[in-house]
This record gives C-alpha cells, sequence and structure tokens, in this order.
C-alpha cells in the first residue's frame, strides 16, 4: 500500500498550512464554487462559438460532448491513480504528491482545499482549448465543453462526498468507494465522479 498523507489523524479535521507567506497560503484555497462557474462558464462559451461558427450537425455536436464527458472521466481515473497517486521514492515526488494531493488525504474535511485554485484552474481551462483546439480543429469547440462539464461534476461530486452524508438511493455507491479510498485502502477507488473505470482496471474495492 502507499503512503499517501503524512500524518495521524484519527479524526481527519483540520487544515494544513502550506505556505509561509500569507499571499501564496490564501492563494492555495478556494471555494468550490469558483472553479465550478469556470469551468461551466468556458464550457457555455465554447459551445456558443461552435453553434455560431461551425455547421457540424446537432447529432454530431452531441457525440462530441459526450465523447468529451467520457473521455474527461478516464482522464480523472488516470491521473488520480498514477499522478496523485505516484510512489514518491525521490524526495522531489515526494514533496510534489503531498502538496498536490498528499495533503488531501491528511486533511479530507478541509473543503477549501477540494479543488485546485482558480489561476491554476483557469490556466486548465487555456491549455485544454489549445491542445484541443491542435488536435480536433473547429470539433473541440463542442468536445471541450463536455471535457469541463465532467471536470466541473467530478469537483461537484467530489464536495458533496466530502461535506455531506451518503444518500439511501443508488448513488451511495459515490460515497463509500471514496470513503474506502480514503480511510481503508488507498489504492483502490480511484474513481470519483463514477466507478466505471475502477472497474474495468481491476481497482474496485473487494467489498
Amino acid at each position: 500500500m502507499k503512503k499517501i498523507g503524512r500524518l495521524d489523524r484519527p479524526d481527519n479535521s483540520g487544515t494544513a498550512k502550506m505556505f509561509a507567506n500569507p499571499v501564496l497560503e490564501r492563494l492555495s484555497r478556494t471555494h468550490i464554487s469558483i472553479p465550478i462557474a469556470l469551468f461551466l462558464g468556458v464550457g457555455i462559451y465554447s459551445f456558443y462559438v461552435g453553434i455560431s461558427s461551425t455547421n457540424i450537425p446537432f447529432v454530431e455536436a452531441l457525440g462530441l460532448f459526450l465523447g468529451g464527458y467520457f473521455v474527461f472521466t478516464l482522464v480523472e481515473y488516470l491521473l488520480h491513480r498514477y499522478f496523485y497517486h505516484m510512489i514518491p521514492d525521490t524526495k522531489f515526488k515526494d514533496k510534489l504528491q503531498y502538496n498536490v494531493h498528499g495533503v488531501h488525504h491528511d486533511y479530507p474535511k478541509d473543503k477549501d482545499r477540494l479543488a485546485m485554485p482558480p489561476f491554476i484552474s483557469g490556466l486548465y481551462a487555456v491549455i485544454l482549448h489549445f491542445l484541443f483546439n491542435f488536435l480536433m480543429g473547429e470539433l473541440s469547440w463542442y468536445f471541450l465543453p463536455g471535457f469541463l462539464v465532467g471536470y466541473a461534476s467530478y469537483l461537484g461530486v467530489h464536495y458533496i462526498v466530502h461535506a455531506f452524508q451518503p444518500p439511501k438511493n443508488f448513488l451511495k455507491v459515490l460515497w463509500v468507494n471514496h470513503a474506502i479510498h480514503h480511510y481503508k485502502d488507498p489504492d483502490v477507488a480511484f474513481g470519483v465522479s463514477t466507478p466505471i473505470w475502477d472497474y474495468v482496471f481491476g481497482t474496485a474495492p473487494k467489498n
């Protein structure tokens, strides 16, 4: 089992001070609504540009949107499993892993650190726009919104799972899986917004 956090905290409450500089410390935090609004706003604008500047049929546009959402769920899984949970076999990787994700495992109830700060989220959106535009041309105006809506959905689900009690319906599996990932076995249940890829790649919880 890979070590993720560094602290023995039975209640997992509180917060971590990551920077001595108060400005950097404040910039490392964000309310979850800010990156969600940013991604949804960019996605809506991108879809509008696609409608107003391309002749792509609606069915194809919808397929691209759904494709973007589907691809995001895979990217979410792969990043969580292989980047956020990288083996910290060097000092640099150990520090990187802790700052990016380990701090969340130490303080999972810290609602201000359940998403990347706005300036990083904004940078992500810009990079994704240019990447998809380079790879797909005008098709990216519909693919990017699906990807960003997937990202916003992931952020929303992740926040809700940590902030609220599990519902008594089929969505409860998301709460249970993430609790297992945090408190029992960090090497399983890497999917947050969907458990599909854990079943595909064999990392679903055994019970």
